[in-house]
This record gives structure tokens, sequence and C-alpha cells, in this order.
């Protein structure tokens, strides 16, 4: 079994990923379950400047097709709600949206580079009473910016101690050692593999254990052969973890990372 836990449905400019290239990469690839999130919800473009009014949609128009998306495809396709902390606030629609959905949410979702706002913002916090009250983990984006790196992400963890964080990425554009080590002492922060290189992984669990991990791949962010090559016909890291890792780490390490531990920490 394989469960994915960082995949996205999107339209342009920003990212184009459409539902329906989700559930053909996942059928193609034997992907059981995906994790899936909004880019549409993205408030800044790769530059960190306002996307254009034009191309916003809010929040809870963003949340109302992910869901959709997992109403349609029962028990394949889970929702992590993709927040917009820069321009908007909780609010007891979004409530209702989650404690009427709990079926399929499962997560909430922050991207701190696309939101041009720091993890540890009070307009992301302002969130979490959400997380803690509907027992949701809170998957971020971690790079090695201002916004999102590593540090402000374990910062939020020893703050909320009840909120499981999940770093994806362990530290985008980094070695992913920060993010291994940190992950070591804060008993409610995990990791997951999007873009993480096989090495990082193992190291992961040697330092860590198996059971704080997750596998991520950002599907389809290269369309629907994300998980074989990207654009440029260069060989996925993804194609290790399907093939090679489940030979370099034990079998119960293996489980726990391609599945047991989304469906422990998403509740499904």
């Amino acid at each position: 079994m394989i469960i994915d836990s960082h995949v996205h449905i999107s339209n342009p400019p920003l990212f184009n990923m459409p539902p329906e290239i989700v559930i053909e990469s996942m059928q193609k690839y034997n992907i059981d379950i995906s994790i899936v999130s909004n880019g549409d919800s993205a408030e800044c473009d790769h530059n960190q400047n306002d996307i254009p009014s034009e191309y916003q949609i809010s929040q809870i128009e963003s949340i109302n097709k992910t869901i959709q998306f997992a109403k349609e495809n029962k028990n394949k396709i889970f929702a992590a709600l993709w927040l917009k902390p820069k321009n908007e606030e909780p609010s007891d629609e979004l409530e209702s949206l989650i404690k009427n959905n709990l079926d399929v949410v499962k997560a909430l979702k922050f991207h701190p580079y696309h939101s041009a706002t720091p993890f540890d913002s009070p307009r992301i916090q302002a969130y979490f009473y959400l997380a803690q009250k509907y027992n949701l983990p809170v998957i971020t984006h971690t790079g090695i910016g201002n916004c999102d790196n590593c540090q402000l992400v374990y910062k939020m963890a020893k703050q909320y101690p009840e909120i499981k964080f999940i770093m994806a990425h362990l530290g985008l554009g980094s070695d992913n050692l920060e993010a291994i080590e940190l992950c070591s002492k804060q008993d409610n922060l995990y990791g997951d593999t999007a873009w993480v290189p096989v090495s990082s992984t193992q190291l992961f669990i040697r330092k860590n254990g198996s059971e704080k991990i997750l596998f991520g791949s950002d599907n389809p962010i290269d369309g629907v052969d994300t998980y074989h090559h990207n654009p440029y016909g260069q060989r996925s890291i993804y194609q290790d973890y399907f093939f090679n890792l489940q030979n370099l780490i034990s079998s119960t390490d293996y489980e726990n990372l391609m599945y047991k531990n989304a469906k422990n920490i998403f509740n499904i």
C-alpha cells in the first residue's frame, strides 16, 4: 500500500494540476490514497509578489473544491485544507466546513513562502485552535527562507505540543540535516519526503525512528509522470522510494514510511 501525504490540485497561473491528472497518476503508479491540498490558495508568486486579484479565490472556495474532490473519490482522496493567512482569517464558515466534513478533512495546510507570512506569525497561529479542537495535524511547506525555515516550525511545535506538525520537504533547498535534528528534539514534529533524497530519509529513520516520517511527493507538480521523471526526462527520486528503499531498510520501517504513519497521523 502507498499513501502519498503531499499531493495538490490547482489551476493556473501559478500551478496547473487538475484533479483528473491526480487520479490518472495514482492509477498509473499504484498510489492507493492521496492527501490533497489546493494550490489555488497560494497568495504570492514564486518571487513572493501578490498574485493579481483576478486570479485569487477565497480560502472557502478553495477548500470547497478540495472537499468536493475528496467526496467524489471516497477513500482514495482526503483533504488537507490549504489556508490563506496573509489575506484572510479564521471564520465560523471555515469551522463549519471542517466540522461537517471530518470524514474527508484530515489536516490543515500552510505554505508560508507562497503566503509571504512567517510560520510563527500571529496570522498563522490564529488557525491553530482549529487544529487543536478537531485533532488535525498541521502540514507546512519548509524551505530556507525567512518565512518557511524549519526553526520556525520547531518553535511552533514547542509552543503547541498537542498539535502534530509535519515539515513538508524537510527544508527544501537544504541538505535536510537541520530538519532531521529538529525532529529528534520534539515529539510532535514530523517530516515528509517530497523532494527528499532516499539518503536523507535513511538518516532520518536512523536518528528518529520510522514512525515520524511520511511518504510525500508534490504530485502532480511535474505532470502525470511526476513519480517517474521530471519534465527534462530525468529519473524521479520517487523511483528510489518505490524500488530501492525497501532493500535498504527493514520491512517494518518501509511500511511505516509508505502508509502506516499516514493512516495513524491522518486518522484514516
